[in-house]
């Protein structure tokens, strides 16, 4: 599905990594593992397409995978470790413009991580663990077959990681592929190790 050949990133002078190369198939999983500014956001930034490609090649099905750089953004959900919510907007309404984008069905969206009922409370209101569901929820709104996640479990409680376990399982059982970045153990099984 997506292939990384001997990729770098720069960032100013100094090479963030260079000569990274994995292979991720549909329905696998891949954690970025490393130390603070190992490059994990940064790698996730360049697969996202947001950060130019310094050196090598990334490919979507054998295919270069940037070349058409609006098809590739079709194919991917990348979730920042920013929440990128409106403060002033509801729950819903925030999902809503994401709907509107992509399609999808934004009460089913709300049900998948458990905010149905905060529905109408303006995102400026909501815990920081809300917050993040709420990203989170922008994943099960409308399938797309790669996500990339920038740290998904900061300020989620145990229940709501095992929403998003539910939520990474079905995705990888539908054929999706997750490349996460983490510090924390997620709930991906047989999920392979990349150290940054």
């Amino acid at each position: 599905m997506l292939e990384g050949r001997d990729l770098a990133c720069w960032r100013g002078e100094r090479a963030v990594f260079a000569g990274l190369s994995f292979t991720l198939p549909p329905g696998g999983a891949l954690l970025l593992v490393g130390s603070n500014g190992a490059g994990k956001s940064s790698l996730l930034r360049l697969l996202a397409g947001l950060v130019p490609l310094a050196e090598g090649e990334l490919l979507w099905q054998g295919a270069d995978a940037l070349a058409d750089r609006v098809a590739h953004a079709a194919r991917l959900r990348y979730l920042s470790h920013q929440d990128a919510l409106k403060p002033s907007l509801s729950a819903r309404e925030n999902l809503s413009f994401y709907a509107r984008l992509w399609g999808g069905d934004v009460e089913a969206a709300l049900d998948a991580v458990g905010l149905a009922e905060l529905a109408e409370l303006p995102a400026r209101v909501l815990s920081s663990g809300q917050k993040r569901r709420l990203a989170l929820a922008r994943l099960a709104l409308a399938p797309a077959p790669l996500w990339l996640l920038d740290e998904p479990t900061v300020g989620l409680d145990a229940a709501s990681v095992e929403r998003l376990g539910l939520l990474l399982a079905a995705h990888r059982a539908a054929g999706g592929a997750v490349l996460a970045a983490t510090h924390l153990p997620l709930p991906l099984p047989g999920a392979l190790e990349l150290r940054l």
